[in-house]
């Protein structure tokens, strides 16, 4: 086998390894702590009992919603930085995430949610990051040609009006909806509805297959446009696939658990660190670091103070933002 594709195959053992392990950690841990030995016993049998409960009604679904959220995230990172050719660019830059918390934030101020249900929150969070995406897409298609640096200036400014509007609302509500916005902006994986999760994860699967038909156009595009289309990539039909697909994996991310901040940004740098720049090994590892990763601050937000539970984007933001200073030093020193 060549070495390359050895050590590709090494790095994504490795990686799988570590997610088996986190989850492993996130299943025993928590208010209620459940030995190792009894986890695999308890999973594929016990049904009845409180740790049977504990294990499927409350630990398991964090953990796969947090695969699907940290996996998808971290795989548009991958892709807008591709993109753009700009380390610095991640989901939310674009204020995907700023429309899809002004969505929910109309949501609680204007208490659609008491008579259309709980399902209300992912729905008007999809449905703002769907907005913005359109809006996005309108504005700098000019002749079938996708602009890429008014994409970033716009989502910026898009950004910014989203945050205004919201802080608007908090300062015309109730403590108790200001409470609501609050909660869910910090980010949450505790979604007790297996119809959310189920979508959001058949969606990351199905969006990071698709993502993949794109890894050698990414590589071409880290030589620029027009040398791309020198190699016959035909760059803006790439252009618009890749930022539909990166656009729907931050919505059904941020709609199904708020936005969990700096997984987008970290993650794709120092998996890039180990692997290459290469995106036909950076798209998997990526996808499978960014869900252990999510699912091991999750973990952090659960037990560090226990039984309190922190916001998860709180977690991520402290861990995130260290790294990052911590890759950019490595950078610096070399």
């Amino acid at each position: 086998m060549n070495k390359k594709y050895l050590r590709w195959l090494t790095g994504i053992s490795i990686l799988a390894f570590m997610l088996l392990a986190v989850c492993l950690v996130a299943l025993c841990l928590g208010s209620a702590g459940i030995p190792v030995k009894k986890i695999f016993p308890l999973l594929l049998g016990g049904r009845g009992s409180t740790e049977y409960s504990i294990l499927f009604d409350i630990r398991l679904p964090r953990i796969i919603l947090g695969l699907a959220v940290g996996g998808g995230l971290a795989l548009a990172g991958v892709i807008l930085q591709g993109m753009f050719r700009n380390p610095l660019v991640e989901p939310y830059t674009l204020g995907i995430s700023g429309g899809a918390a002004l969505g929910v934030s109309l949501n609680i101020v204007f208490k659609f949610y008491k008579t259309l249900g709980v399902m209300t929150f992912p729905f008007f969070g999809f449905l703002g990051a769907l907005a913005v995406i359109g809006i996005l897409y309108l504005v700098n298609l000019r002749k079938a040609t996708v602009r890429l640096q008014g994409l970033l200036l716009n989502g910026v400014m898009i950004s910014f009006i989203s945050s205004s509007l919201i802080m608007l609302m908090m300062s015309l509500s109730r403590a108790e909806d200001i409470h609501g916005i609050v909660f869910w902006i910090m980010g949450s994986l505790d979604e007790p509805n297996w119809f959310i999760i189920k979508i959001t994860a058949l969606a990351a699967v199905l969006l990071f297959l698709l993502s993949y038909l794109f890894c050698r156009d990414l590589n071409a595009f880290a030589l620029g446009e027009e040398e791309a289309a020198h190699l016959g990539i035909p760059v803006e039909r790439s252009k618009q696939f890749l930022f539909i697909i990166a656009s729907l994996l931050a919505g059904f991310g941020v709609s199904s658990a708020g936005m969990i901040g700096f997984v987008g940004l970290v993650v794709p740098h120092f998996v890039r660190m180990f692997t290459g720049p290469d995106h036909r090994i950076l798209m998997p590892a990526s996808f499978l670091a960014g869900g252990a990763f999510l699912i091991f601050c999750d973990t952090l937000a659960r037990t560090v103070i226990s039984p309190v539970e922190l916001p998860v984007g709180v977690i991520t933001g402290i861990l995130g933002g260290s790294f990052f200073i911590y890759a950019l030093s490595r950078k610096g020193n070399s």
